[in-house]
């Protein structure tokens, strides 16, 4: 008789994609996101106007066959500055994430598998960070760092790890008292090892949830960053300074393509995000398994 081979059950990733697969919202929020990502990285090969190209006879001119989202008070064609303004708003969203995602995963790890003194000391200092009122925390760094889009990555960098690190400290708590962990520090491993060996690849669910979900708030914080001239400063194109540069009751009530397709575009992209990262925490959910 002929052995039957043995049927391998998918590993919990390949689950969690499936449940993900399954969630429409998530769905929908994807299916949202990527056409506007194409469409922001893809702009200057098929379209004529460039964000910062001006053009006095057509000042404060409505959607046109030309200009598809109109003009600006200069002349500036506004559907290149949205998709300008979200190629800068998606780099430092995912920028200061990265960054943020790594400091806070080293806090949180560091803390809890270094020992009980650097877990105290650790944590004391992550309790300090976040009980500063986060936007006065948020205005005084920006005012220190200055405009700019490094400036900017910094500011919503340091403002966004605590979260994390907590998560994380609380996820490697339990781990730490595993047998293996338990075997590897008897066999001389150190804290590098421990952290990128075990911490890492158990931390997975929560900083991929964690990114999504803070890609969004960080496009936020950029925006109002930018919208109270503590970001990206003009002439550069963002979501915020669009925003802030058509504020008056003048072009709010004439011209109102100049906000509504800047504020457009943050409204679905924050919301496909959340979307996305919603489904995601769903989908990594052990209850769901």
């Amino acid at each position: 008789m002929l052995a039957r081979s043995p049927t391998h059950s998918p590993g919990p990733l390949a689950r969690a994609f499936d449940r993900f697969l399954l969630n429409r919202i998530a769905v929908f929020g994807l299916c949202l996101i990527v056409p506007l990502i194409v469409l922001i990285l893809s702009y200057p090969l098929w379209w004529s106007f460039k964000p910062n190209d001006i053009d006095l006879l057509a000042m404060n001119g409505g959607p046109t066959a030309k200009h598809w989202f109109g003009t600006d008070g200069v002349g500036r064609d506004v559907f290149a500055r949205v998709l300008e303004g979200g190629r800068i708003s998606l780099l430092v969203a995912i920028l200061s994430t990265v960054i943020a995602a790594a400091i806070g995963f080293l806090v949180g790890a560091t803390s809890a598998l270094a020992g009980r003194v650097t877990d105290a000391v650790t944590m004391r200092l992550v309790d300090l960070v976040m009980t500063l009122p986060p936007v006065i925390f948020l205005l005084v760094l920006a005012s220190i760092a200055g405009t700019g889009i490094w400036p900017t990555i910094l500011v919503i960098s340091l403002l966004s790890w605590p979260l994390l690190a907590r998560m994380i400290r609380s996820r490697l708590l339990e781990l730490r008292e595993r047998d293996f962990v338990i075997a590897a520090r008897g066999m001389g491993a150190r804290l590098p090892h421990l952290l990128f060996r075990h911490g890492l690849p158990n931390s997975i669910d929560i900083l991929v949830v964690f990114a999504t979900l803070q890609i969004a708030n960080s496009i936020l914080l950029e925006a109002g960053l930018s919208f109270l001239g503590l970001g990206i400063a003009p002439p550069a194109a963002s979501w915020g300074n669009m925003l802030n540069a058509a504020r008056s009751t003048a072009v709010f009530e004439q011209y109102p393509w100049q906000w509504l397709f800047p504020g457009a575009a943050l409204v679905l992209a924050v919301l496909a995000i959340n979307f996305i990262g919603d489904g995601l925490r769903d989908a990594f959910d052990p209850r769901t398994e």
